[in-house]
């Protein structure tokens, strides 16, 4: 289906974060979806896969995770310049920060016209995936979608450490786990150390692997796979739509 798409503007802790939303044309309810980018924030590559998505009929909300410290707008080059400065920003963010952007978004979208009330969920890549599993403590949240998630079992997501392994047992919706076998961020001890959590925890979770690498879904830089792509997003939506079909 054909999607708008328009900018807004949330106020958390006195900085002002743009959000970009993509939603359905058809002025129906929808479920709505915290999407979160990668350390280079909203790029055209990450816009592209936010209106892919809505194109299913999601409301899709994407904040700049670091507006904070960057300018409003900006899209961080995906070259060596821009992953150090990605990374350099997502160190200094506080954790706690990017805890109220999430709340933040959430409550946008329960109280937008086109959302279907109790009909959350969220999705992320790569510091991304680690900040839709941390949405995922958040009650509303009924479905969780992390691809590539980084820094999980070690902690590494703002200043500090995050204790986002410990808290798996908040986790009241359904999660699904992607991941690359060849992605030398989140090795095989990473992903059974998240795995064996959401299972002592008795969380609902579902876990696909790819021969791919490191943001394998990111359709401008070497390491894209279309085909372990294709396939991922086959998955993503069928789990979307089964959580969301009531």
């Amino acid at each position: 289906m054909q999607v708008t798409k328009r900018n807004v503007e949330l106020r958390v802790d006195d900085s002002l974060m743009r959000v970009y939303v993509a939603s359905p044309k058809t002025a129906v309810l929808y479920p709505g979806i915290v999407f979160y980018s990668d350390i280079y924030q909203l790029g055209d590559p990450i816009i592209r896969l936010a209106n892919y998505l809505a194109g299913h009929g999601y409301v899709v909300a994407a904040p700049e995770i670091f507006h904070r410290l960057e300018p409003i707008g900006l899209a961080i080059e995906p070259d060596d310049l821009g992953r150090m400065r990605g990374n350099d920003d997502a160190r200094r963010t506080a954790i706690a920060d990017y805890d109220a952007d999430c709340r933040a978004v959430i409550e946008f979208l329960k109280a937008e016209s086109g959302v279907c009330p109790g009909k959350i969920g969220t999705l992320g890549f790569c510091i991304g995936g680690h900040l839709a599993f941390r949405a995922a403590f958040n009650s509303e949240i009924k479905a969780s979608v992390c691809c590539y998630p980084t820094g999980i079992p070690s902690g590494k997501l703002g200043q500090g450490i995050a204790n986002t392994i410990h808290r798996v047992s908040e986790i009241k919706g359904e999660m699904l786990m992607v991941f690359g076998t060849l992605d030398p961020h989140i090795p095989e001890y990473d992903r059974q150390t998240i795995i064996q959590a959401l299972e002592d925890a008795s969380v609902p979770h579902k876990v696909l692997l790819y021969e791919a690498e490191h943001t394998f879904m990111r359709d401008d830089g070497y390491r894209y796979d279309s085909a372990a792509t294709t396939s991922a997003w086959v998955e993503i939506v069928g789990f979307l739509e089964h959580m969301f079909a009531n």
